[in-house]
């Protein structure tokens, strides 16, 4: 790979896309990146009337034929379900339109009066029936989708293999805190900062925001964070990650978990179910060999799993 990498950014899936590879393929990954995320976007998106999502959300509880991308989407998101025991689960559409979260992020009101909900359970992902052989997918009744956890960082994947595979170059695709990586990477690998916001590399005055930068080689890392997507109702402040056994959002010692995985979807799934499980993640994600930087609401930092230690830090490693 030419040391000269140049960046596009745009807007998608109520993010901001980063797409960095050698400035001889930039114009053309970029291309490819938009019509990846547009076809995600009109499949997966809960905020569009128009999406595949929201016509099965709609839809009577009698199976639905669904495109090969929804399909894969689905799975993903179930998947996420069974490998975290129910931890991170897709049927919690409805909690979050109960908790303020109905419409694109940007239009939610930061402040509001309080809200008037009762503490359930969500539907629970066993709820939905997936047949691949018919491409369909079944829910009850009144069971709702929400594929936040794991559909962008699909998207990421998607897209970094698709610019690989096309122009056979070595390529970054960011999507907010998600980040995955095909292709032969730099010498010194793609340096990525970990911080609460990724929105927020720089401040106004050009410093770069507190976090840490890593040396991303192969896969994906992803960074879920209850500091960006918050709002606040009555005085509460709520944020985007629903625990599912109450169907409200999490109570969570930390506020931002970063993941390193051998997909980006991988690393979204290890990173969103740590911030719900609290105190918890540390033994979770060791145990499953997942490097892994949590930061604590007061900004104390455990790591797992051998991820590099950052000596600016009071960091506490996994005993």
């Amino acid at each position: 790979m030419s040391a000269l990498l140049s960046t596009g950014r745009f807007r998608a899936l109520g993010t901001t896309a980063v797409v960095i590879c050698d400035e001889d393929y930039l114009a053309r990954a970029t291309e490819l990146v938009r019509e990846e995320l547009a076809a995600v976007d009109l499949a997966c998106s809960r905020f569009r009337a128009d999406s595949e999502l929201s016509r099965l959300n709609e839809w009577s509880g009698a199976p639905m034929t669904v495109s090969p991308l929804l399909l894969q989407a689905i799975d993903q998101a179930l998947r996420a379900a069974e490998l975290t025991g129910g931890i991170v689960d897709p049927t919690i559409a409805r909690a979050l339109r109960d908790w303020g979260y109905d419409t694109t992020f940007t239009s939610v009101p930061t402040i509001g009066p309080s809200l008037e909900v009762t503490l359930r359970a969500v539907p629970g992902w066993r709820t939905v029936t997936i047949d691949h052989e018919a491409s369909t997918v079944a829910m009850p009744a009144g069971v709702e989708l929400d594929l936040g956890a794991t559909a962008k960082g699909l998207a990421a994947d998607r897209s970094a293999a698709l610019v690989h595979e096309t122009l056979g170059c070595g390529v970054l695709v960011g999507l907010g805190g998600d980040i995955a990586v095909a292709g032969p990477p730099p010498a010194d690998g793609w340096s990525v900062l970990c911080t609460d916001d990724h929105a927020a590399d720089l401040n106004a005055d050009g410093v770069i925001a507190a976090g840490q930068t890593i040396d991303v080689f192969t896969g994906g890392l992803a960074t879920s964070s209850v500091m960006v997507r918050r709002w606040i109702r009555g005085g509460a402040r709520l944020h985007h990650l629903i625990d599912p056994v109450i169907g409200a959002p999490a109570h969570t010692c930390w506020r931002t978990v970063s993941v390193a995985a051998s997909s980006c979807v991988d690393a979204n799934i290890a990173s969103t179910a740590a911030i719900i499980m609290s105190e918890a993640a540390v033994a979770w994600l060791d145990d499953r060999h997942l490097p892994a930087r949590l930061v604590r609401t007061d900004g104390h930092i455990v790591t797992t799993g051998g991820w590099p230690a950052d000596p600016a830090s009071d960091e506490v490693p996994c005993p």
